[in-house]
């Protein structure tokens, strides 16, 4: 396994150690001693969700508020995703920035996205289906949403047209006024 950090240091890109051979592959999706000593500290995870999403659907920026904040184990198993995350901490050097990679079944990268992160994706193949570990429950009253388009952000998202939002998505805040 292979762990790097991104241009916002805290969130890691982990890489599996994949063993291939004309039968197919194998691979460790998550080792909890091995996760806990890359990450620096254990984290436990409480609650595992899959989304299934068509083409062009675009889910975000998501996160939930104190005491509910919610970092993530993601993943693709099917498909492929441009992720985004942005950092919404207020106090950190690389608040309001935001970094993105390409998450699929094919490369089997994973995102370890911390509390105090936004975070949403836009599906570029025709189905994906998207893994989610996250260390707190869902909490209907402290989640909320930043505009996936937001003017300040300028999120560089590889498609801006015909992008299928659900209204929820469509009424989120400005990024200046979380």
């Amino acid at each position: 396994m292979n762990i790097t950090s991104l241009k916002i240091p805290d969130v890691k890109l982990i890489e599996p150690d994949i063993f291939e051979d004309d039968r197919g592959y194998f691979y460790e999706l998550y080792n909890q001693k091995k996760f806990n000593e890359a990450i620096g500290r254990n984290i436990f995870f409480v609650q595992q969700n899959i989304s299934k999403s068509k083409k062009n659907v675009l889910r975000g920026l998501h996160y939930q508020e104190e005491p509910f904040s919610q970092a993530k184990l993601i993943n693709v198993s099917l498909g492929e995703v441009f992720d985004v995350f942005v950092d919404i901490r207020k106090t950190s050097k690389t608040f309001g920035q935001w970094g993105s990679e390409i998450l699929s079944a094919e490369n089997k990268k994973q995102l370890w996205i911390p509390e105090g992160f936004a975070h949403g994706f836009l599906v570029l193949s025709n189905i994906a289906v998207f893994n989610y570990s996250i260390t707190n429950y869902y909490a209907k009253q402290f989640e909320r949403s930043i505009i996936w388009n937001d003017a300040d952000l300028q999120i560089n998202w590889p498609k801006k047209n015909d992008v299928i939002i659900s209204d929820k998505d469509k009424m989120a805040l400005p990024f200046k006024e979380i």
